[in-house]
């Protein structure tokens, strides 16, 4: 058996991404020799392209909002405009920081970074861009996921992808988004609360598939509302330039939609091509995902895979919790636990989505009988602003053991009151618990211990 000393590495890590970075300064502060491997900014996706700059622009987007409620609250706000170059221009600089600590932070712990692509060179065996090669007693994959950018139609080349929206010269004043997911109705949002006139073309019958039902129909009736046209069960079949320079785009439905940008969001593929994958025995899902057991262990006790190109959820925390697992417990002889159920999320729409647990539709199909407590209602903020959005709030609760199954908000701060409602939930809460637990008053969260009565019940 191969020694450390036989090897130019204790540990190779292919992509600086979050689970990336995460693993290799863990392993480094184990002592291990780790170098990290990225062609483009250390930080990966959620950092440099998509959960952090997206999250500004929301903030920015939200503004719109804050302006015209200050009138109701006695304010006088004058004329407003926005200024798209400046907002990416301070984007860019945040972003410029965050690299920069990613950087600092790994070369403290003492990780060699290398500016280049890695692809696996058979077992054991990175060979880089520039022509260098390594031995390492152990390689992790953490190159992520990529969005799809074939369309399946004609001209879906002229359509841009969430990558480019950071970098697009001007906001456009008329956007087709195609998709119906987190990163489709997302950017969405955000663009139609900058002033853009949005679409969504999505092919199913509702948004936000896999999302409690409840949640979905209410987030569409919310977009809806606030000027968005929201267009289900259709799909592009054509898009081509017109001689102005706009985009026309026609749909299976027979809808020409005029515009000025068309960004697909229909998906994110595993980035395994041109990984080298095929000079080793790593066996890939049809997907080209890999899969993984445990925290990162494949089918090849060298060869480790953590984060979006495993399949597992594409959430920045996983690809973290998992990379940090694994580099405790190769370099650091510590057992790590980490668990993928109850894992919070959210969808930063304007109004936000937070959610943890199962939907009804869910739990029904696993025949769970359950009770259901909802409520809605419009925010104290609301009602000198005069705005009528209402906030939903429902807690799914198992008959069997009055555990709490489901939670899932929609309206302002969804994302942080569920982020604390899934600690109780990991915990085990029962609604008993909710119930005996002081409301915090006046606030919209006090909602989630004060719902007495079940609005329904199913039993299979």
């Amino acid at each position: 058996m191969a020694e450390a000393s036989d090897f130019d590495l204790d540990l190779f890590v292919v992509g600086a991404g979050s689970g990336g970075v995460r693993a290799a300064r863990i392993a480094a502060t184990h002592g291990a020799r780790v170098a990290i491997a990225e062609d483009r900014e250390v930080g990966g996706t959620c950092v440099i392209r998509g959960c952090v700059p997206k999250k500004l622009m929301v903030y920015a987007a939200r503004y719109a909002d804050d302006f015209v409620d200050a009138r109701g609250f006695g304010w006088t706000v004058g004329e407003t405009t926005h200024d798209w170059s400046a907002l990416i221009a301070a984007k860019d600089r945040e972003i410029t920081r965050l690299e920069g600590a990613y950087v600092a932070n790994l070369e403290r712990a003492g990780v060699t970074i290398l500016r280049a692509r890695a692809r696996l060179d058979g077992p054991q065996r990175v060979r880089l861009s520039d022509g260098r090669t390594f031995t390492a007693r152990h390689v992790l994959i953490a190159t992520g996921g990529t969005p799809v950018r074939d369309g399946g139609f004609p001209g879906s080349e002229l359509a841009a992808t969430s990558e480019e929206v950071f970098h697009w010269p001007q906001r456009p004043e008329r956007v087709v988004v195609v998709g119906g997911a987190y990163v489709a109705l997302e950017f969405a949002s955000l663009l139609a609360g900058l002033g853009s006139k949005v679409t969504v073309l999505y092919r199913g019958e509702e948004i936000l598939r896999g999302f409690d039902g409840e949640v979905r129909a209410h987030v569409h009736a919310a977009l809806v509302a606030r000027g968005l046209d929201v267009v289900t069960g259709d799909t592009p079949a054509a898009l081509s330039r017109e001689a102005d320079g706009s985009l026309r785009l026609e749909t299976r439905a027979g809808r020409v939609i005029a515009a000025d940008a068309v960004l697909l969001a229909i998906g994110r593929r595993p980035a395994t091509k041109d990984l080298g994958v095929e000079t080793t025995d790593l066996a890939l899902r049809p997907d080209g995902s890999i899969p993984v057991t445990g925290a990162a262990a494949t089918n090849l006790p060298w060869l480790h895979a953590v984060g979006d190109v495993t399949g597992r959820p594409a959430l920045t925390p996983v690809a973290i919790r998992d990379g940090h697992a694994f580099a405790d417990e190769t370099f650091g002889g510590l057992t790590r636990e980490v668990s993928h159920e109850l894992i919070p999320t959210a969808v930063f729409t304007t109004p936000e989505v937070g959610t943890v647990g199962a939907g009804e539709e869910e739990l029904r199909e696993a025949g769970i009988a359950h009770a259901i407590f909802r409520s809605t209602f419009r925010p104290m903020r609301a009602t000198l602003a005069g705005r009528e959005e209402r906030t939903l709030m429902k807690i799914l609760v198992g008959e069997a053991d009055d555990r709490v199954l489901g939670v899932h908000v929609v309206g302002p701060d969804a994302a942080e009151m569920v982020q604390l409602v899934a600690v109780a939930m990991r915990m085990g809460a029962k609604k008993a618990d909710f119930d005996r637990t002081m409301a915090l008053h006046p606030s919209a969260a006090e909602e989630l211990v004060t719902m007495r009565q079940p609005s329904g019940h199913w039993r299979p």
